[in-house]
């Protein structure tokens, strides 16, 4: 007996209608709308002498694979403990992480993470490129295959010719390169980074703002960016996501609608990344002043606090 092929809208096809096609594959725009990371409700509430102290309120956002998102909030907003708790690295009191689909409950092994202190980070008894080397001997990557990655990544940070150099004979620029070439090689998929460039001065600054988006671009790797840096979260991220004052909830969540390509000497001048800039800072102020994002809807401001 013959079957009917249902057609696309469910109802059966007309006797001798083609079969429909099989599916095809996700295109690149449908797979940046899947969602990586996803924050749901979480709480941190640390002990103290003085009685419980709640850093963090209720964090919820999402994070779609191969985008590059900042954060940025006043001081002591929680971002580095959000990042803690996202890394698997600090157990929130309550709410999730999830990456992937899985719940974070320990270090992930798809992510890596490049932190301030890029010095304390690096060991100055190997050389750059034992450096790159040491997660992936952990990880037992076999031989041929490090080095692969090693000499890529080298190249995409702009080491490649100081492989066989020390930390302690490298600028601070050089040693935040081989912290993030380390991250790379690992073949993440999100690359946690928290404030990396915040002792690097400001030329050495804007160098690495564009090898990040440089790597974001050629890698495809999904980015998570934490920034004190009004001018840095803008011209790096495709969004900024902004925390409220502790305890800490999202102030505000800024798609950022400048073009893909940008420099640092032409999109730092246009109005476009002037209002966006005069926007997350007032927003910024109005965190710092307590008012919440529910305030900010009533159409409270600062002066009237």
């Amino acid at each position: 007996m013959s079957e009917t092929t249902p057609s696309p809208t469910g109802q059966p096809a007309a006797p001798g209608a083609a079969a429909p096609s099989a599916p095809t594959a996700p295109t690149a725009r449908e797979e940046r709308q899947e969602v990586l990371l996803s924050v749901r409700g979480v709480r941190k509430i640390y002990p103290s002498a003085a009685g419980p102290v709640e850093a963090v309120r209720d964090l919820t956002f999402d994070v779609r694979r191969g985008e590059l998102a900042c954060i940025v909030g006043p001081s002591g907003a929680g971002k580095t403990t959000l990042l803690k708790i996202i890394a698997g690295l600090l157990e929130p009191t309550s709410g999730q992480v999830i990456l992937e689909g899985e719940p974070v409950s320990g270090p992930p092994r798809t992510m890596a993470v490049v932190f301030q202190e890029y010095g304390r980070s690096l060991f100055p008894w190997l050389t750059v490129r034992g450096n790159v080397e040491l997660p992936l001997k952990n990880a037992r990557v076999p031989a041929a295959e490090r080095a692969r990655r090693i000499d890529e990544a080298l190249e995409a940070v702009g080491l490649a010719h100081a492989h066989r150099r020390y930390p302690w004979q490298l600028s601070g620029g050089m040693q935040q390169r081989v912290a993030i070439a380390r991250a790379v090689a690992y073949e993440p998929h999100i690359l946690l980074m928290d404030e990396p460039f915040a002792a690097v001065d400001a030329q050495t600054r804007a160098d690495l703002e564009d090898l990040v988006r440089d790597i974001w671009h050629r890698l495809g790797v999904t980015v998570l960016f934490v920034t004190h840096d009004i001018d840095e979260s803008v011209y790096l991220g495709e969004r900024v996501i902004i925390l409220s004052s502790s305890p800490t909830v999202v102030q505000e969540d800024v798609h950022i609608d400048l073009p893909d390509e940008r420099s640092q000497l032409e999109t730092r001048s246009t109005k476009q990344f002037a209002d966006l800039r005069h926007h997350i800072y007032e927003q910024i102020q109005l965190a710092k002043a307590g008012i919440v994002p529910a305030q900010i809807a009533a159409g409270v401001t600062q002066k009237e606090v």
